[in-house]
């Protein structure tokens, strides 16, 4: 897939054939993700965006911890539906952007940012290098890049899409020396038909 189209297609008809609860990245609770947000030390006011974010309850978590200032992403329409459903009221307090991260332009800067298993799609090297930039533009120096995605043991494909596997080595690499690694781990993900899954978890922080 290489335009905005295609993947806003592609992801609406998985979120229109599956419940949330049904795709294989479901996590009723996103303990890597929300342990790595903590351990970067930032408050209640941080400005956390969550790429990819659809329909995860990551948001949940953010909200019921005090994290006021959530900006949600996903290219998939239906995804973002299906996660305000889920948080009625509470959704007017989470910004939600219906955009491709490879084409838009954000106008917020950010001190995290958040992303499990997109940047693992973009098999093009154009589109990781458009990626990289809308990092490089929105997150704030002294910010935190938490990013995930399935390790060189994990699988070679995901939803029917093929995905680049990474260590928290190559994975760095892509982002280059303006962002020094803190820390890693390998995770094993069970997915709801009981598949296993291995990712890795890296979170970074932009030293200049």
């Amino acid at each position: 897939m290489n335009n905005k189209l295609e993947r806003k297609d592609y992801w609406d008809d998985v979120y229109k054939n599956k419940l949330p609860n049904q795709v294989s990245w479901y996590e009723e609770f996103p303990v890597v993700s929300f342990d790595m947000i903590e351990a970067s030390g930032v408050g209640p006011d941080a400005n956390i965006i969550d790429v990819g974010g659809g329909a995860s309850n990551l948001v949940d978590n953010l909200l019921s911890n005090g994290y006021r200032r959530i900006t949600v992403l996903d290219v998939a329409p239906l995804s973002i539906d299906k996660a305000k459903e889920r948080l009625k009221g509470k959704a007017g307090s989470v910004k939600w952007l219906e955009a491709d991260i490879t084409e838009v332009k954000l106008t917020e800067d950010y001190d995290v940012w958040h992303d499990r298993a997109v940047f693992h799609f973009l098999t093009n090297a154009d589109d990781r290098k458009r990626y990289v930039s809308a990092v490089r533009q929105s997150l704030k120096i002294g910010g935190h890049l938490i990013i995930s995605t399935f390790s060189v043991d994990g699988p070679m494909k995901c939803s029917g899409l093929d995905v680049v596997r990474y260590s928290p080595q190559t994975l760095s690499s892509e982002f280059g020396d303006d962002f020094q690694l803190i820390e890693s781990s390998h995770v094993e993900h069970i997915t709801p038909a009981k598949v296993v899954q291995r990712f890795i978890f890296c979170r970074f922080k932009r030293v200049r």
